[in-house]
């Protein structure tokens, strides 16, 4: 295929379709609104499962790379009551099935891997428009223009690509996540180090959650999960560490010390994540050299799919891409139809939909009705 791909966004998923694409000799550009690599950090620790996400890395050949920055141990996961008491822990099962790395550690290895004039930074872009006969131009905030011959969004929620092919827009899903860190748990928060333990812990409520895993290291990064509408947000002052700590720290007042911890000896002003989500049946229909990948296209609350998902979804568009080198438009939908069908199927636990930190959560539910049944 010797038409160019032009991708927007250098997220785990676009960064996949353009290792795949590179590895069939397909022309790729990479437009990236953030001015460098090192421009912000990356966010976490992520579980890369066998069924989708490490398949993805398969077909961009990068399975050596990624054994070499898994974090051995981190997958034991501890599920405990608001005082603090273990009901349940799961050690590592050793299978591969899900190892968890660092989240800026995968973007690293995806970008060593393209040639290093692939990813064109600091391009946010700003409009875009249908010029006809599958072409579009893209223009970016310093007034410069792309023309692309197939272009694909790979923008993350706020997507600007997706307009061309759907109305749809994200909304409030109901809860948020505030953010938090502890450095040096191991000597600085040991009694919090000590719940947490080696992997990760959950400490479930109707309505609220705290949730933490250890990093490298002994850093502690605890996402505290709140079913709480946008105005209750804010009303708190999130630039004011002391105020927004105490007044998250009070939803879980009684609570177990070494957990709200989390929350009030944190060494970084607590940082709010609000949930926004596309309807889970979004589609679109087939518009001519665009497509989506990613939280452009399937959007959802954290449910531990989402960069797996974005991975296997620039794997999935490359190969079809490469396979239909003389018809692109086939290739896009088949990509597309396999797309949808992967979006519409939520994760769930007993007919309920989860919409958990990551997918220790949903395995955490199944633990907590387990220790139920068994009351």
């Amino acid at each position: 295929m010797h038409t160019p791909v032009t991708i927007i966004g250098a997220g785990l998923g676009g960064l996949t379709l353009a290792r795949v694409l590179h590895l069939h000799g397909i022309p790729v550009a990479v437009y990236e609104a953030e001015s460098s690599p090192s421009a912000r950090t990356q966010g976490g620790m992520l579980d890369i499962h066998d069924y989708n996400g490490q398949f993805a890395l398969k077909a961009a050949g990068l399975m050596d790379e990624f054994h070499a920055i898994v974090i051995e141990g981190r997958q034991t996961l501890r599920l405990v009551e608001q005082d603090g008491t273990v009901l349940y822990e799961m050690a590592e099962d050793g299978t591969g099935g899900r190892p968890e790395v660092q989240r800026g550690e995968l973007r690293r290895i995806l970008l060593d891997s393209l040639p290093a004039d692939t990813v064109r930074w600091g391009h946010q872009v700003t409009d875009t428009r249908a010029l006809g006969e599958g072409r579009h131009e893209v223009t970016f905030a310093d007034g410069g223009t792309v023309v692309a011959s197939l272009l694909v969004g790979a923008d993350g929620a706020w997507s600007r690509i997706r307009p061309l092919l759907s109305d749809a827009t994200p909304a409030y899903a109901g809860t948020s996540f505030v953010e938090t860190y502890l450095y040096d748990a191991d000597t600085r928060h040991t009694r919090t180090a000590k719940v947490v333990g080696g992997g990760s812990v959950i400490a479930p409520s109707p309505g609220k959650e705290i949730f933490a895993h250890r990093e490298s290291g002994d850093t502690l990064h605890a996402y505290v999960a709140l079913s709480r509408p946008q105005d209750w947000f804010a009303a708190i002052d999130f630039t004011d560490a002391s105020t927004a700590a105490t007044r998250i720290a009070q939803e879980f007042d009684g609570w177990a010390p070494e957990l709200t911890a989390l929350i009030t000896h944190a060494d970084i002003t607590p940082v709010l994540r609000p949930h926004f989500a596309l309807p889970t049946e979004h589609r679109w229909d087939r518009g001519p050299g665009v497509t989506l990948l990613g939280d452009a296209a399937h959007l959802a609350a954290p449910n531990g799919e989402g960069a797996n998902l974005a991975m296997l979804d620039g794997a999935e568009l490359g190969e079809a891409l490469a396979a239909n080198p003389d018809d692109i438009e086939a290739a896009l939908t088949e990509y597309d139809q396999a797309l949808f069908a992967r979006s519409a199927e939520a994760v769930t636990f007993d007919g309920t939909e989860v919409h958990g930190i990551d997918s220790e959560n949903n395995t955490a539910q199944a633990m907590l009705k387990m220790i139920t049944e068994q009351r």
